[in-house]
């Protein structure tokens, strides 16, 4: 079960840094593509928000981790 809780929890920290890397490469790239016409507020306000949501995703998935940790560290000092 922890072992679960642990990829699980992994994989949404990868997923999270993704959704991260990719709003920080829109960020970082919105005044080149608003000198070519490309980009509006609302492309760069959806980036925001989608750097906040993976942070938010980062930090729980973590949590998840630090718990399932917790768990086989009790598992492992009640059985020994």
């Amino acid at each position: 079960m922890a072992d679960s809780a642990i990829s699980s929890g992994l994989a949404g920290i990868k997923t999270g840094l993704a959704i991260v890397n990719k709003s920080a490469q829109d960020i970082a790239t919105a005044p080149v593509r608003a000198q070519e016409g490309e980009v509006d507020t609302a492309d760069l306000a959806e980036s925001i928000v989608g750097l906040q949501a993976g942070e938010n995703q980062i930090e729980a998935s973590a949590k998840v981790v630090e718990t399932a940790d917790e768990m086989l560290g009790t598992l492992i000092d009640t059985t020994a």
